[in-house]
């Protein structure tokens, strides 16, 4: 294979590696490509530049979780495929996890440090996705993530689910974190101490949210079909279970203008510029700055007492 001419090659340190970015100048994310006709342009360079600078803040979030690698080498204008094995061509400093699968097993690349971070970068892994477990104890989340996933493009809806599901949880006496997507909603994640297996976890989020639902009918629905939710927003729990993954903290989102999944305090729900992609590359960095989750407890909560919280809300 011929190599890359000199001008299309360029390294970058990234902790205590050096990483090659192959064709720094391609673009990622094209001017306009929402249809606006304005915005910036972000190329390959720029994403491993935001995501070196931003490395100190997601890896927390990253270390020791299996990846879903979500590519997109020509850009978000071109095709895309996700990533589960690891190719051999990968370096050998680069965290792997073999887990089981249904017919045999998966080499999940994980990502311990800033030059994998990088390394991913160049290879356009525009979008992280992260398993809820360890790969310590992959069988045993010690992350519950509930979805609030509106019909449309309104936040209205997204506010008042948070806020809902913040008092019910607070009952529960389970904290929660708040993150935008990125995309169109919010992820609520609840810390777990990792003691009770994907099937238990996955069974108390779906009664949370029915519960929540069926206190607000006409504004929340659990229905899995598009066609059964009609206006509602979707309390989406499907996130919680064995090999699926939630987008990561502080990771890019291959859509128009390259927004970002950025954690936020409860009290930027009540921001009116709060939206799904508020943040975006070029400014989230500053955001992750301000460390709004730095109030969070440090360790998770067990589902035994919550469990029977809710059950004697539920009336079982």
């Amino acid at each position: 294979m011929t190599r890359a001419a000199p001008a299309d090659v360029r390294t970058v340190r990234a902790g205590r590696r050096t990483v090659e970015v192959h064709r720094p100048g391609k673009v990622l994310f094209p001017v306009g490509g929402d249809g606006s006709g304005g915005g910036a342009a972000y190329t390959k360079d720029d994403l491993v530049a935001y995501y070196r600078s931003v490395a100190v803040f997601m890896l927390p979030h990253l270390r020791e979780r299996p990846l879903m690698l979500e590519r997109h080498p020509d850009g978000v204008d071109g095709p895309r495929f996700f990533q589960k094995n690891t190719p051999e061509h990968y370096p050998r400093w680069i965290t792997r996890a073999e887990l089981p699968k249904e017919d045999g097993t998966v080499c999940h690349t994980v990502c311990d440090d800033s030059a994998t971070l990088a390394y991913l970068a160049d290879q356009a892994c525009l979008t992280l996705h992260r398993w809820l477990s360890r790969t310590g104890s992959p069988e045993r989340p010690d992350l519950m993530v509930f979805d609030l996933d509106p019909s449309g493009d309104g936040f209205g809806a997204v506010r008042d689910a948070a806020r809902w599901l913040r008092d019910l949880l607070e009952e529960l006496r389970l904290p929660a974190t708040l993150m935008t997507t990125g995309s169109r909603g919010l992820h609520a994640v609840v810390p777990l101490d990792g003691e009770h297996g994907f099937d238990e976890v996955r069974a108390f989020a779906r009664d949370t949210a029915d519960l929540l639902a069926a206190e607000h009918p006409d504004r929340l629905t659990t229905a899995v079909r598009k066609k059964d939710r009609g206006d509602r927003l979707y309390l989406d729990i499907g996130r919680n279970a064995y090999a699926q993954t939630a987008v990561a903290p502080w990771t890019v989102r291959a859509l128009p203008g390259a927004p970002v999944a950025a954690p936020i305090t409860w009290d930027q729900l009540d921001d009116p510029a709060l939206g799904p992609r508020r943040w975006t590359v070029a400014d989230a960095v500053d955001h992750a700055r301000t460390r709004p989750w730095s109030g969070a407890p440090r360790r998770g909560r067990s589902l035994g007492p919550a469990r029977r919280r809710l059950d004697a809300l539920r009336g079982v």
